[in-house]
């Protein structure tokens, strides 16, 4: 399986209004560490094409260390979708509390603009399949719902990425 974990520590200028990090700071934490793991599996440049499923579920205190971990939980035709969590403590306390879940999906654009074919995962234990079937179960819901929305949301529809620039 392929992860990427970074760690450092929440700084004052991530403080939001009430004296805690910002959500939007911890998204784009989640959006980078997804970026590294799949540039990582693909090889290439990535981009990201869902976010989904984000669970704020405790506070990140400025002075906390942080560790982001994406894994990829499995990939379809084009897409790697990604699953991210994010942990944090006080590094004079010890441990550190899951704060946030996260399941992202990036595709490696080719030359037009067209996603690319992603590189196969082979599954090999029990846990990384339960966490493939979750995330699948989950971005076909979410495909469902977003089709009776008439968004575009599957790894195979060019609509999921911008024009390439001519």
């Amino acid at each position: 399986m392929s992860s990427v974990t970074l760690r450092f520590l929440a700084e004052p200028s991530t403080v939001n209004f009430g004296g805690k990090v910002h959500g939007g700071t911890v998204m784009k934490w989640i959006d980078e560490a997804g970026y590294a793991c799949a540039t990582a599996w693909s090889k290439r440049y990535c981009v990201t094409v869902f976010i989904g499923s984000i669970r704020f579920l405790r506070p990140i205190m400025i002075g906390d260390m942080v560790e982001v971990q994406a894994r990829l939980a499995y990939t379809g035709t084009t897409s790697m979708n990604i699953a991210v969590e994010v942990r944090s403590g006080d590094l004079k306390a010890g441990g550190m509390d899951k704060t946030t879940e996260c399941l992202i999906v990036f595709v490696a654009p080719g030359e037009d603009g067209r996603p690319l074919p992603a590189r196969p995962l082979r599954l090999e234990t029990p846990g990384e399949v339960a966490l493939a079937e979750h995330v699948r179960a989950y971005l076909d819901t979410a495909r469902k719902a977003f089709a009776a929305s008439a968004v575009p949301l599957s790894d195979t529809d060019p609509a999921i990425l911008p024009p390439a620039a001519g």
